[in-house]
């Protein structure tokens, strides 16, 4: 599934899923860009290991909550690489609480970065892309799930299923497919935290398959969606859960 010569953004790829995802586009032929917000070495260690690999990628800054550095983000992509050919939204935070224990603050960081997050990438992709591109977005299984304390998480992943859906469609005419992934239990830094390891047997018995996903499992996911093997693929979410709903 070789994509040498194209170019990637990640949003959130330092760590996690975002990572295993930049380094899977990049050794897929990808040119990858690594967007972070607070963790710059992270990031750095990122583009170092793909280059290192014979890969090519940068680290860029862009907070995807503000329209501007996300406008900026596609600016220096195109500045440094000479074009966008996709899109992976992956930044995101989630913070467990029930809605009635859910502040207003928490409710509107969360669709901040979630929600809105994505809309502004997608709005940035929707006339950036090449033709032949791809905007993948990355949803969640909980969506379909509705486990109680992810009120907050699930109502902003739910709105990004929707943006896609509605997204794929806006884009006839332009050879450009918007999909979305929707992880299930992965090992993560941001799933394991504040969870016991009791809570963590449970939900690695949830799935048929008896384990956690893997950032590896996710990344080779949106890695087909990324290639033109995924070119009859449009409008989707895909549920890479092991099974789970």
């Amino acid at each position: 599934m070789s994509s040498k010569g194209k170019v990637a953004i990640v949003t959130g790829a330092s760590r996690g899923i975002g990572r295993a995802i930049a380094t899977l586009l990049a050794s897929n032929g990808f040119a990858v860009v690594v967007n972070f917000v607070s963790k710059p070495a992270e990031a750095e260690g990122v583009v170092q290991e793909i280059i290192s690999t014979g890969g090519k990628a940068t680290a860029i800054r862009a907070d995807v909550s503000k329209p501007a550095e996300v406008t900026r983000l596609f600016e220096e992509t195109t500045r440094q690489f000479g074009g966008v050919d996709v899109l992976v939204n992956n930044a995101g935070v989630l913070e467990l609480k029930s809605i009635a224990e859910t502040s207003e603050e928490l409710f509107e960081r969360t669709l901040s970065i979630n929600l809105v997050g994505t809309f502004n990438a997608m709005k940035a992709a929707g006339t950036a892309l090449r033709s032949g591109g791809r905007i993948i977005n990355l949803s969640t299984t909980i969506v379909a799930l509705a486990l109680p304390n992810y009120g907050a998480y699930a109502a902003s992943k739910a709105g990004v299923e929707l943006l896609t859906k509605v997204m794929a469609k806006e884009l006839r005419g332009r050879n450009i497919t918007v999909n979305a992934v929707a992880p299930g239990p992965t090992a993560t830094d941001l799933f394991m935290q504040g969870k016991t390891p009791e809570q963590i047997d449970t939900f690695r018995k949830l799935a048929p398959l008896e384990r956690l996903g893997e950032p590896e499992d996710i990344a080779r996911v949106v890695a087909f969606l990324a290639s033109e093997n995924s070119g009859w693929v449009n409008g989707q979410i895909i549920r890479a859960n092991g099974g789970i709903a």
